[in-house]
């Protein structure tokens, strides 16, 4: 299975008083208990039996951070800092070049995990650079391999979303850099779902995309630390395991 998930970018103007939050969280996030969600993906196998794993390809503008969100995945699963999927620091063009899968070890260097990740070139405003909307549309039916090398605009992720409707794909929406685009975010982390500032971004790429904020996640990747930490664990695991979920709905309805 090919599972399609949409990454993106909020990188609109901050809020002007680090104060603009709501008095309560309008969406619940399990803080403190991400030793019982972390073990509902070590201990994930898929239903179907004829499925080896989840394939789960993301895409989305160039420098949103695709390639930093793997990642971040593998060093929560592994409980230390990774670097499997080369980044960029510097480039405002796509680092990325190839179609590649990335495995995530398990138990030892011969167990994996039962869902891969699939890193592309990013969506550029140009229509002749990073990775065409056509060539989005074969990854989605499984048709271009590792090593294989070929917008901002949200008119290129629109049309790609839609060619994932049509093929019957889920899809999800990763929102990164979250702690850049509210200051209260980056003050504690715990404010994600306190800033009116997010939400209302949420809502607009909800309303651009066509996606519903349900299936939207704010996360924040691993940059500068050199340690895991907990609470920004805890996000990814939360967009991880809608991937997962909704992966296996799709497969059990073919």
């Amino acid at each position: 299975m090919l599972g399609r998930f949409f990454k993106s970018s909020a990188h609109p103007e901050p809020p002007q008083s680090e104060s603009d939050t709501l008095t309560e969280p309008w969406r619940k996030i399990p803080w403190g208990r991400k030793e019982r969600d972390l073990q509902v993906v070590r201990d994930y196998e898929p239903h179907n039996e004829e499925l080896e794993q989840l394939r789960i390809l993301l895409h989305g503008p160039t420098g949103s951070g695709k390639s930093s969100f793997i990642n971040s995945v593998d060093t929560l699963l592994q409980g230390r800092m990774t670097c499997q999927a080369l980044e960029d620091a510097v480039s405002q063009e796509t680092f990325t070049k190839e179609y590649r899968t990335f495995k995530i070890q398990k138990d030892g260097p011969e167990t994996m995990y039962p869902f891969v990740f699939t890193d592309i070139m990013g969506l550029e405003k140009e229509t002749n650079q990073g990775v065409g909307v056509q060539d989005l549309k074969l990854a989605m039916k499984g048709h271009i391999k590792d090593g294989y090398n070929s917008a901002e605009t949200v008119a290129k992720m629109r049309e790609v979303r839609l060619a994932a409707r049509d093929l019957g794909i889920p899809q999800l929406a990763v929102l990164t850099k979250i702690d850049e685009a509210c200051p209260a975010v980056k003050e504690d982390i715990r404010n994600v779902y306190m800033s009116k500032y997010l939400k209302s971004q949420m809502e607009l790429f909800s309303e651009s995309l066509g996606i519903p904020v349900k299936c939207i996640f704010p996360v924040k990747n691993y940059h500068s630390e050199i340690d895991p930490d907990d609470d920004t664990d805890t996000l990814i695991l939360s967009a991880l395991k809608h991937m997962i979920n909704l992966g296996e709905d799709f497969v059990n309805r073919r």
